[in-house]
């Protein structure tokens, strides 16, 4: 009884102190995040709004973490005893610091998302920055978590040498030296050149593998394309470096719509070309830098007729063409049914 007695006791006072440095560090956690909130509020600088929103979690473990630390040496703790619990306190350490890194793109995010709106028209500096900023994201997550992974089995003495291996593998030369050839590595090294180089960016529009979309999402092995008719295709990202593809917004989101009509001998011309100029200035999607109607083509039995159109995207290409040849169409068959595409059959005579 006097053995179990003694027990709880050593026990008790280590549970109590330890339980009151996690308490203290969750209120010093309350009290101080609650003034930083208080002064951001009378800046208009999104910035430290972002750092706190993106610390606070991570703070919620550190903070705690460092009472802890404080009343380590005087826990009276068996020597296995404090060697176990420095261990998991330094992972703790290790995890909640790898947290905190990892918010550092969001909060940069908050940025640049203040200085560059991608959702206006013009907005190809701003898919630009957004490109690179998730590209670059992706790989900081990267980086973090391997080394966090190397650095958490470091502390471990029957694992310490596959933790070795993992940091080592880490550098990039172990990393082009040893997985140059594994092709998860080259889309990886891909992804990086398609953030420099980009010669694609988010919300761009392009035909790939016969298909019209956008560029929906780009991450470190593969890029998603949001079709037209909202089917997704899913592309490693090795192929935007080796194969080649269509880009409509590649200097700039502006578009030329064409729509191509196939018509009689007979149709006049120039009234087509009249009534083009009629609906496009009639329409909000054209935003009035370009049109045209000439006559492309002509064959035994039709002449083809394009009519060219500007616009400020291509979901507003898409509108306009769709408006312009469903009225092109009525304006004929209402003012000029015999230009309508017919054929004539001579009959000889007997």
């Amino acid at each position: 009884m006097d053995y179990l007695l003694k027990s709880m006791q050593m026990f008790w006072r280590p549970a109590v102190l330890l339980a009151g440095s996690v308490v203290s560090g969750l209120i010093l956690h309350y009290v101080l995040y609650a003034v930083l909130k208080k002064f951001s509020r009378k800046t208009e600088n999104v910035l430290d709004d972002a750092m706190i929103k993106y610390s606070r979690r991570p703070a919620r473990f550190i903070v705690p973490l460092l009472a802890v630390n404080f009343v380590m040496p005087v826990l009276g703790l068996e020597p296995s005893l404090g060697a176990a619990l420095g261990r998991v306190v330094s992972v703790c350490w290790i995890l909640s610091f790898a947290w905190l890194v990892m918010q550092v793109p969001d909060v940069l995010k908050v940025f640049i998302a203040a200085k560059y709106n991608i959702n206006d028209k013009d907005n190809l500096e701003a898919r630009k920055i957004f490109t690179q900023f998730q590209v670059f994201n992706r790989i900081v997550v990267f980086i973090v978590s391997v080394l966090s992974l190397g650095i958490i089995l470091m502390t471990f003495d029957k694992v310490r040498h596959l933790g070795a291996s993992i940091l080592a593998s880490a550098g990039i030369i172990g990393l082009a030296a040893g997985f140059a050839g594994q092709k998860i590595i080259a889309n990886l090294f891909a992804g990086v050149q398609l953030a420099i180089t980009q010669p694609i960016r988010l919300d761009d529009v392009v035909i790939v593998e016969n298909e019209w979309g956008w560029i929906e999402d780009i991450t470190l092995t593969y890029v998603v394309v949001k079709i037209w008719d909202l089917r997704r295709m899913v592309l490693p990202i090795s192929y935007f470096i080796e194969k080649p593809f269509q880009n409509w917004t590649r200097k700039t989101s502006d578009i030329l719509g064409t729509v191509f009509i196939y018509l009689d001998y007979t149709v006049p011309v120039q009234a087509v070309r009249d009534e083009l100029r009629r609906i496009l200035e009639g329409s909000r999607l054209w935003n009035g830098k370009a049109w045209g109607l000439q006559v492309t083509n002509a064959d035994a039995r039709s002449v083809e007729l394009r009519a060219l159109m500007s616009t400020n995207d291509s979901p507003s290409a898409w509108d306009l063409r769709c408006d312009v040849r469903e009225k092109l169409i009525g304006f004929l068959q209402k003012n000029y049914p015999d230009s309508l595409p017919r054929q004539r059959i001579e009959m000889g005579k007997r």
